[in-house]
């Protein structure tokens, strides 16, 4: 079980990582396969030796999965400086995931739309 401590450790800790990544991804990363892509959450393992970042994106699936792949390959770079950054000794490995609430939450919205005409 893990005590609280190390628990809002983590969670102050993901936010600073958010940050400094959505900070990267946006100003200083000069891969074009890197489109106009959002850093909306990351998820620490317990750990905290892995990341998931969750990375929202805009325009269609293949422009997606072509940030994603810019992302992907960029990562060792991104890791690199938030460890300069947040003087960490060692930055977590990151995987980076295209969340895809977004898209999910209109779909909802519009049947739910739908429900409330009939």
């Amino acid at each position: 079980m893990e005590r609280r401590g190390q628990k809002y450790h983590r969670e102050r800790l993901g936010e600073a990582l958010r940050e400094e990544i959505e900070t990267i991804v946006e100003g200083e990363l000069a891969d074009p396969r890197v489109g106009l892509a959002t850093v909306t959450a990351v998820e620490l393992a317990e750990d905290t030796r892995t990341a998931r970042v969750f990375v929202a994106v805009e325009g269609r699936d293949e422009e997606a999965q072509r940030s994603l792949e810019g992302l992907t390959a960029a990562a060792g770079f991104i890791r690199r400086q938030i460890a300069e950054r947040l003087q960490l000794r060692r930055a977590p490995e990151l995987f980076f995931e295209l969340d895809r609430s977004e898209k999910y939450q209109a779909r909802i919205d519009e049947l739910l739309k739908r429900t409330r005409r009939r």
